[in-house]
């Protein structure tokens, strides 16, 4: 008894590993093995089993980066290896690392009928005899087929180094894995549950304060399974271990335990360290374990979100997906989410945002018969403020997350609670205390869940999701023994195997009054992710609003009998840009391989909408040989009303003025913009007030070149750091005057060369509009650089609004707070605005999302105070090296404008204006609108036909202010449309909804932010 507590613990361990795992098989025999490596792209199993197989020993090396090899795998079942106390398996070794599952080599075993039986992954190498359906008889034959993919570790050690895995073009043709085992195994079951228990209670035990009584108790009876298990013996006497434990195995929780809803999980990224094609066979791979867990545990449920990952199960392994099917009837294969992938939500604009749900949502309707009622984003960026109403209004009631606990400064202050959107709409929401969502149910992880727990006292209840995750993989066996030694033990939270809505129901039911968290989650961490793999994001604003010109233009020339409505092409254009939102590739965190994908996708998607829209407009705009200009902005645009098209000149630019110092001046009535030598704005003047914009001694338009060496992870992190390395971009190489042939003025030009990179800005100003226009064409050579675009502004402001989806949220200009500190690069969407009572600046942009807006105070020549500066800037590029080594290099456009906004109205037109420029098609006629709102702040934000494929149209608006708003929307009657009543985003009725007559003004009062569907029947 004079041990040490230390020296006891290292005894167990010696122990667990010398004797208990090296016996958790009795025997093992070598089976016969022949390869056939895929020359290129992966094969299905019909073409793979047809080639011609060679004999392949166990040591060889095989597989290139990124490459396949199927393993025909043979054997007979020995004379003597069944026993009532031992199973049977296939154990299977790839040549995994310690690493975890999802990030390297990973097997799907096949019948040779070519039916999936589960997947080979690290930790989860077995293959139950069971399961194969051959015989676990003396005398069975074994014939399997493993296909073994080949995917390189590319994050390696850590998430910062170059590497140049993530392309198939640099990552090499030598083998990465070699075959470490594949045998037939006799499996000890009761030395198996003794390394179950031991594992479960030596958990519990480290999690324990020392003091505690139960501590001691566990170490004990620990020390004495050790003294009781012989040594030589091990198989023979690992009962005898077992009932040394048996007694602090049965001792019950405490009444007031923790309780834990433990929810079957894999994170499946539909994209990230590896390409979009390894995700489909990922998904195949962790379903097929899911589902055979499933065959071999009564008491397993499981959860899984991402309808895009069902839809690719379907196509790619339809017997799996009838298997799963039958799972999904029984309940115990849970989809959630409700949405086509998880994506980023920062970044996706509100109608794409709502699309997520109207897609996924209707997947899961079709092909289950379920309508999911949470919404499930574990890992996502950061959370938009205007997604509780979106999630309300598609039908959900419930919200997780996990991502929060990833914060550097400040932690959310609750764990269950309401969340409250822009709009007022609150949604009850769960973010685990478990702070994973990859839990192996160990004892360090659910003593961890029970101390953070925010809110004590009032409830007591919280969710762990559990499997391995990120690359796949899911719960195994030895999780699911976790969860029943825990279901009822002393010292450790109480644990439940159940689904995300037992959960919520029985959390709501106990929470009477939850606390509320009101606007956006900002996560304080992967700022980096508003900026990096700028063409993967211009790609996604340009096809968000190409979807909406294809939408509206077909819809109206549908009405009026033109043309076919395209639903099928408009619905795999939707998946493919809905997939490309995902939370990984939106955000510009994958691989090479994976943003050059979404690169040529979403080239497609824009040749192919703008068939689509052409074929549309020309229809509309009838023979003839004038100039019709179509605006699909909700706002009017170059002489044309929202959403219509008319006959009109083209919009004059305002001529360039060359002054005697050198510099130069842009006039065009409503606006005077004055420029240095070097094309920098030095004075910008709203001619209507004679206000000035820029502020003194700044200059706007300046290009600054920052430092960009994150301390983790480089693709997705800024850290605040940056701000200290500044290179001010001041200087031009040449400056012109740049002539336009089909309108009179033109623009002032300006080169300038930092590194390796060069860099125009042209300047210039349009007839009508007070907003001068800026594109910025990089040609982009650095690397680990941020490069951002800066306007200081003549304007004091203590808040900046930003637009977000349906609306725009306000962040403080100050840093009083550490959350206002740790809130220095934020995220919007098209437009920024700062103002002060009566007067207001806009800054707007056609693809960039990070933006920093802050304020700083001016000294005067004797140290006084001279007023503050509120400086916006725009990031516009960075050179990250992990996990792509060469992103964000070569040729770039950007659009820019600084528009006089004395309301954020005039900050949301700018915004349209900029990113849904008017298309001019040869025609005779004008076009009216399908759809019109009276009111400034109410815009119509999508017009299309219905998902039912009725020929319903349905409407969407908001309200865009911030305040309350009433609308008189009106439809043109001369199309024959009936009925119109009010409907959610899935174009299902509304509770109370009230009905119009077609034609006559529909009359619509909004509160602030809100989303209004409208469904108007087809006569």
């Amino acid at each position: 008894m004079h041990d040490t507590t230390a020296l006891i613990e290292a005894r167990i361990d010696r122990f667990v590993l010398d004797r208990i795992t090296p016996h958790l098989y009795r025997r093992v025999l070598p089976l016969t093995i022949e390869a056939w490596e895929v020359p290129d792209e992966p094969v299905p199993f019909a073409e793979a089993v047809v080639q011609r197989f060679e004999p392949f020993a166990v040591g060889t090396p095989y597989g290139k980066p990124w490459g396949t090899t199927w393993f025909h795998v043979t054997g007979v079942v020995p004379e003597g290896w069944t026993s009532a106390s031992s199973s049977l398996e296939i154990v299977v070794d790839l040549g995994f690392s310690a690493r975890q599952p999802g990030f390297q080599a990973e097997g799907l075993v096949y019948r040779p009928d070519g039916t999936i039986v589960k997947a080979i992954e690290p930790y989860n190498g077995a293959v139950p005899l069971e399961a194969i359906g051959q015989g676990v008889e003396p005398g069975s034959t074994i014939d399997v087929y493993v296909e073994a993919a080949s995917n390189p570790d590319v994050a390696g050690a850590t998430f910062s180094s170059e590497s140049p895995l993530g392309d198939k073009a640099t990552a090499g043709v030598a083998p990465v894995y070699a075959l470490r085992q594949i045998d037939l195994a006799e499996l000890d079951d009761t030395v198996y549950e003794l390394d179950r228990d031991v594992w479960t209670l030596l958990g519990l035990m480290r999690s324990l304060d020392p003091a505690l009584p139960r501590r001691a108790e566990i170490l004990r009876a620990l020390e004495r399974m050790c003294d009781v298990v012989d040594h030589d013996d091990v198989s023979g006497t690992a009962g005898l271990g077992r009932e040394a434990l048996a007694d602090v195995l049965a001792k019950p929780a405490y009444a007031s335990a923790h309780r834990v809803t433990a929810v079957g999980h894999a994170h499946i990224d539909s994209a990230w360290l590896w390409p979009v094609r390894e995700t489909r066979r990922k998904v195949a791979r962790t379903f097929s374990n899911v589902i055979a867990l499933m065959d071999s545990d009564p008491e397993f449920v499981f959860a899984a979100s991402s309808a895009q990952q069902y839809a690719w199960l379907k196509e790619d392994q339809p017997e799996l997906f009838a298997r799963l099917r039958e799972k999904v009837a029984e309940g115990r294969f849970v989809p959630v989410g409700g949405m086509w992938v998880e994506s980023d939500t920062n970044m996706p604009g509100g109608e794409a945002l709502a699309r997520q749900f109207v897609h996924g949502k209707k997947f899961f309707a079709d092909e289950f018969g379920i309508d999911t009622t949470e919404v499930w984003l574990p890992d996502s960026f950061g959370y938009t403020g205007a997604l509780p109403q979106i999630v309300a209004l598609s039908g959900s009631q419930y919200f997780f997350t996990q991502k929060e606990s990833w914060n550097e400064t400040n932690r959310l202050p609750h764990h269950t609670f309401f969340w409250e959107g822009i709009d007022g709409t609150r949604v009850f929401t769960h973010f685990p205390p478990v702070d994973t969502y990859n839990s192996d149910l160990s004892g360090g992880e659910l003593a961890r869940a029970e101390r953070q727990y925010a809110e004590k006292g009032l409830s007591n209840t919280s969710l762990v999701p559990f499997g391995w995750g990120d690359g796949g993989g899911g719960p195994t066996r030895e999780m699911m023994a976790a969860a029943r030694r825990t279901n009822d033990l002393e010292g450790s939270p109480a644990v439940t195997v159940g689904t995300p809505l037992e959960f919520f129901t029985e959390a709501r039911a106990e929470l009477a009054d939850p606390q509320v968290w009101s606007g956006e989650m900002y996560l304080e961490f992967h700022r980096g992710t508003y900026t990096s793999q700028a063409r993967t994001k211009q790609g996604n604003r340009r096809s968000e609003h190409l979807l909406r010109e294809a939408e509206l233009w077909s819809a109206t020339a549908a009405a009026r009998g033109l043309v076919d409505y395209p639903y099928d092409e408009l619905d795999a254009l939707w998946h493919t840009v809905l997939l490309l939102q995902f939370h990984d590739i939106l955000p510009g965190s994958s691989i090479a391989w994976v943003h050059q994908e979404a690169e040529r996708e979403h080239a497609r998607v824009a040749a192919a909408l703008g068939e689509i829209t052409l074929r549309a407009q020309q229809a509309l705009a009838g023979e003839g040989e004038q100039r019709v200009v179509f605006n699909a902005a909700p706002v009017a645009a170059d002489g044309v009303g929202a959403s219509s098209a008319a006959v009109v000149e083209p919009v004059r630019r305002a001529s360039i003025e060359t002054l005697a110092d050198g510099g130069y001046v842009l006039d065009n009535g409503l606006l005077r913009a004055t420029f240095d030598a070097d094309a920098l704005v030095t004075s910008l003047v709203d001619l209507s007030s004679g206000r000035e914009i820029v502020a003194p001694d700044g200059r706007l338009g300046l290009l600054q070149l920052f430092r960009d060496t994150p301390n983790q992870w480089d693709a997705w992190d800024i850290d605040a750091a940056y701000r200290r390395v500044r290179t001010d971009l001041t200087r031009a190489s040449s400056v012109s005057v740049e002539g336009h042939a089909s309108v009179d003025g033109g623009a002032l030009v300006a080169t300038r060369v930092v590194g390796e990179s060069t860099i125009v800005q042209r300047w210039w100003l349009e007839a009508g509009e007070a907003e001068l226009q800026l594109e910025t064409e990089i040609d982009w050579h650095e690397r680990q650089k941020l490069l951002k675009l800066a306007f200081p502004l003549d304007v004091h402001a203590d808040r900046a609004a930003s637009e977000v989806q349906f609306g725009h949220v306000y962040r403080a200009t100050h840093t009083n707070t550490s959350w206002d500190v740790a809130r220095f690069e934020t995220s919007a969407h098209r437009w920024v605005h700062v103002g002060e009572p009566g007067f207001g600046v806009a800054v707007a942009n056609d693809s960039t999302y990070g933006h920093d807006i802050t304020r700083t105070t001016r000294s005067t020549d004797d140290g006084g105070d001279g007023g503050t500066t509120t400086l916006v800037r725009q990031s516009l590029l960075r050179a990250p090296v992990f996990p792509d080594p060469h992103a964000d290099q070569g040729r770039h456009v950007l659009r820019s404008s600084v528009r006089v906004a004395p309301d954020v109205l005039d900050s949301t037109s700018a915004g349209y204006r900029l990113n849904l420029p008017t298309r001019v098609v040869q025609g005779g006629s004008d076009v009216a609108p399908l759809v019109t709102s009276s009111s400034p702040a109410v815009l119509v934000e999508a017009v299309k036909l219905a998902e039912d494929r009725s020929g319903d149209l349905i409407v969407r608006l908001y309200e865009a202010r911030g305040g309350r708003a009433s609308t008189v929307v009106t439809l043109d009657a001369s199309v024959g449309l009936g009925a119109a009543w009010r409907t959610d985003l899935l174009e299902r009725e509304s509770a109370g909804g009230t009905g119009w007559v077609a034609g006559a003004a529909i009359e619509l009062s909004l509160r602030p932010f809100e989303i209004v569907t409208l469904r108007v029947a087809r006569r």
